[in-house]
C-alpha cells in the first residue's frame, strides 16, 4: 500500500517514490515465463495530485525466468512494465442539497472504468503491477531469435547439432515400398527358374 496523505489534495502538487518491493504470486504467465515470488521489484512512481485525486504513473524493472519455448532450455529477462492509473478520491457525504452533485459524481466515475478509489488515502499497486508486468513479458520467449528448437522425432538438439535429420519416409507408401520389394524377389526367383530351365534344355 501507498500513502497519498503526504502529496497532499492540491492541485498540480507532485511526489516521486522510489522504492523496492518483493514480487506476489503469479506474477506472470503460468507454465512459460514469469517473475518468481519474493524476488525484488523496483519501483519508480510519480504522484501528481489532481482535482478527482492522484495519477500514478511508473516503470517496474524485473528479472523474469522462465525456458525457452523451442529448445526449453532455462532463460532469464530483463522487463520493464509501464503503468498509469488514476485513483480517485472518495465522494464525501451528501445530504439533499448535494445530493444532485453526488448523483451527477457517481455516473461519472461510472463511465470512467479506470479510476480506482483511494481508501482512506492510501492505494494498492499490485493489481496494476501484475496487469502491467504480465503485458510485458513475451509470450513465446526463445533463447535467441534464431533457435532452431529440437528434433520433432527424437527431441535432439538442433542448436548444437544442425546438421541432424531423418531420413524421411512417407508411410502412405511404405505398404507399396513392401510390396514392390517382395515382388522383386518373387521376379528374380522366376527368372532364376527360367534360365535354370533353359540350361538344362541346352546340356541335352
Amino acid at each position: 500500500m501507498f500513502d497519498t496523505h503526504e502529496l497532499g489534495r492540491r492541485p498540480g502538487a507532485l511526489q516521486r517514490i522510489t522504492r523496492e518491493v518483493a514480487a506476489a504470486a503469479d506474477l506472470g504467465i503460468d507454465g512459460v515465463i514469469g517473475v518468481p515470488e519474493g524476488s525484488p521489484v523496483e519501483l519508480d512512481l510519480r504522484l501528481e495530485s489532481v482535482m478527482e485525486g492522484v495519477l500514478v504513473t511508473g516503470t517496474a524493472r524485473a528479472t523474469a525466468e522462465g525456458e525457452c519455448v523451442r529448445c526449453l532450455v532455462p532463460l532469464r529477462r530483463e522487463v520493464a512494465a509501464d503503468y498509469q492509473e488514476m485513483f480517485s478520491y472518495p465522494n464525501p457525504d451528501s445530504d439533499d442539497a448535494r445530493g444532485h452533485r453526488k448523483a451527477a459524481a457517481d455516473d461519472a466515475a461510472e463511465e470512467d472504468e479506470d479510476v480506482t478509489p483511494l481508501e482512506d488515502g492510501m492505494f494498492d499497486l499490485e493489481p496494476l503491477l501484475r496487469d502491467a508486468v504480465v503485458l510485458a513479458l513475451p509470450m513465446q520467449p526463445v533463447c535467441r531469435e534464431d533457435c532452431a528448437g529440437l528434433c520433432a522425432e527424437c527431441g535432439a538438439d538442433l542448436n548444437e547439432n544442425p546438421d541432424h535429420h531423418h531420413d524421411a519416409v512417407d508411410i502412405r507408401w511404405a505398404a507399396l515400398q513392401g510390396l514392390a520389394g517382395s515382388l522383386g524377389t518373387d521376379e528374380k526367383d522366376d527368372m532364376s527358374g527360367a534360365e535354370a530351365g533353359v540350361d538344362e534344355k541346352q546340356e541335352k
